[in-house]
C-alpha cells in the first residue's frame, strides 16, 4: 500500500519552510530513524533551493513536490516539479571533496550531497518541464 502526496508551492526560499513541514508530516506517519528524516530535510533544502535560486531566474515559477510513502517496503520517493529552464544536475561532475573549501569551485556540492544520501537520484525532462525524483529507504 502506498500513500501519496503533493505540495505546490512558489518556487521561492520563503516557502521552503513549508516545503520541509510538508516532508516531515508525511514522514511522522512512519517509523523513520532520526537520521534519515535528518537526510531527507537536507537533501530536500538543496533541492528545492536550487529550484528557487535558478529554475526561473530572474523570474518566478512555481514547484510540485510529489511524496510517495510505500509502508510495505519502508521507501519514500520525493519528485520535483518545475517548468523552469532545462536542467539536469546530475550531469554537472562531482566536486573533489578531497580539495580544501578554497579550492573547491563554488557549487555542486548540493547535489553532491544529495547523490550521497539517498538511495537513488534520477533525472527527466518532459513535456516541457524538469522531474527531479530522489528515493530512500527509511528502515534497514
Amino acid at each position: 500500500m502506498a500513500s501519496r502526496y503533493k505540495l505546490e508551492v512558489d518556487a521561492t526560499i520563503e516557502n521552503l519552510k513549508q516545503v520541509i513541514d510538508f516532508v516531515n508530516e508525511s514522514l511522522a506517519q512512519t517509523s523513520c530513524p532520526l537520521k534519515v528524516q535528518m537526510q531527507m530535510e537536507l537533501a530536500v533544502e538543496e533541492i528545492f533551493v536550487n529550484i528557487a535560486n535558478y529554475a526561473y531566474a530572474p523570474g518566478k515559477g512555481t514547484a510540485t513536490i510529489l511524496l510517495e510513502l510505500q509502508e510495505e517496503s519502508f521507501l519514500m520517493t520525493i519528485t520535483f516539479i518545475d517548468h523552469g529552464v532545462k536542467y539536469n544536475p546530475l550531469e554537472k561532475e562531482d566536486p573533489d571533496v578531497n580539495l580544501s573549501a578554497a579550492e573547491r569551485p563554488i557549487g555542486g556540492l548540493g547535489i553532491f550531497l544529495t547523490k550521497e544520501i539517498m538511495d537513488h537520484v534520477s533525472y527527466e525532462y518532459k513535456n516541457g518541464q524538469n522531474f527531479l525524483t530522489l528515493t530512500k529507504k527509511l528502515k534497514g
